[in-house]
């Protein structure tokens, strides 16, 4: 709204009102605007949860000090969601396709999250919405991302190509062509020339075959990344400020990502593809950035409120969704490695205690606990019949959530250095 106010002020010539055209300085500002509104009106909402009674329902795990959680208010997702979309609504391009998008997927998952953390409170249990509706859910934003990006005329990107000196054999310049083009392609690390094209696997169904047929796997991609990422998030979401935290350094990584994509003589200069408009992505990551810091202000150990699925499905699927515009979605595996690690635990716990069950007629587990966080807080050896063991000794939640974040950094990292090994 904002923008276009200063848009409109700007043409009568009001001294300062170009500033909205600079994406870093709407970023800035949305970046502020969302962290204040997390700190000062998070305040106001966790005092009305507490007023409505809307406590955590803690089960009784056997880790030290997991009961003292009880009572602690949930559904501070809502603040991460109302700190995200304000500032958007005020800063943003409204009319740009990839926030439009970004809305969607938050309003989206935030009402699933919602409607299922209301029916936990309301039946005062843990069991919330049906895992199949939120799976339902999940595939459902999947479809809309994909058909969107297949069918939108907005959301095109533009080839670049390397100009190669023969006699030295070294990259002399990266040339782009003049016309968006509507594909396929996605970046992939360790490759020389790092665009991966989906219908490059459906080549057998003739040219006009190959394009639908990739745009097929795409969606079908699209699908599963959404509901992974949504449950990786929402399964990491199980200690203090831990979800929070891993979520805050993919968002600055994916930020970074959105920013040099967006910009042809950045994009230029990395020889990385160009895909235009997705610079208002930008923005979007500026004001999640600073709504998940600002949460973690109250989430942080000892936590003063959860999220919730409120916002662990949220922050999950927008993740998701912001690697998807910008066609990054095949780095999600090492950008989120946290995520589904603890995915493949649950898995992993489920599909062994199931198959040893039936051999033997006593499951047995592989991990102490699942999901993975959880199993650094039991004792070794504790009469828990687990392949794994170790660590024997129960390591402290603070120090479990500073680890998990330090290997979210060093996982952000090395994506990036991935796009330049080739």
């Amino acid at each position: 709204m904002l923008y276009y106010l200063f848009q409109y002020l700007e043409e009568w010539g009001v001294p300062g009102a170009r500033l909205m055209d600079y994406i870093t300085f709407r970023a800035g500002a949305a970046l502020l605007l969302s962290l204040f509104i997390a700190m000062v009106i998070g305040r106001r909402i966790i005092d009305r949860l507490q007023k409505m009674q809307v406590g955590e329902i803690i089960r009784n795990l056997g880790i030290e000090g997991q009961m003292k959680k009880t009572g602690t208010p949930t559904m501070g997702g809502i603040i991460i969601i109302v700190a995200t979309l304000v500032p958007c609504l005020l800063v943003g391009k409204l009319a740009n396709v990839y926030m439009l998008l970004m809305i969607v997927a938050t309003v989206w998952l935030g009402s699933l999250g919602f409607a299922d953390d209301y029916l936990k409170i309301k039946r005062h249990n843990k069991d919330g919405m049906s895992g199949r509706f939120k799976i339902i859910g999940q595939v459902g934003l999947g479809l809309i991302v994909g058909f969107t990006m297949m069918l939108s005329p907005d959301i095109v990107i533009r080839q670049n190509h390397e100009v190669v000196n023969v006699e030295s054999n070294e990259v002399e310049e990266i040339i782009y062509e003049t016309n968006d083009i509507k594909a396929t392609q996605t970046t992939i690390p360790f490759v020389k020339e790092n665009n991966f094209d989906y219908s490059s696997l459906t080549r057998w169904l003739g040219d006009e075959g190959a394009q639908a047929g990739g745009w097929v796997l795409f969606i079908l991609v699209t699908i599963f990344l959404v509901t992974a990422t949504s449950n990786g998030a929402n399964l990491t979401d199980g200690l203090d400020g831990l979800a929070t935290g891993c979520s805050a350094i993919i968002a600055v990584a994916l930020a970074i990502m959105a920013y040099l994509g967006g910009s042809i003589i950045y994009s230029s200069y990395l020889n990385i593809m160009y895909i235009p408009g997705s610079e208002e992505l930008t923005v979007f990551c500026a004001a999640f950035i600073g709504a998940l810091v600002g949460f973690l202000w109250y989430n942080a150990y000892p936590a003063q409120v959860f999220m919730g699925d409120t916002g662990s499905l949220t922050i999950g699927g927008i993740i998701a969704v912001l690697a998807i515009l910008i066609h990054k979605e095949l780095l999600l595996p090492l950008l989120c490695a946290v995520f589904y690690a603890e995915d493949l635990s649950v898995m992993v716990q489920v599909a062994y205690f199931k198959y040893t069950k039936k051999r033997t007629g006593t499951g047995r587990r592989v991990f102490k606990m699942t999901p993975l966080h959880h199993h650094y807080q039991k004792e070794g050896n504790a009469g828990i019949d687990a392949l794994i063991q170790k660590p024997l000794q129960a390591i402290p939640e603070s120090k479990i959530v500073t680890r998990f974040w330090i290997v979210t950094l060093f996982l952000a990292v090395i994506t990036f250095v991935t796009l330049k090994i080739r």
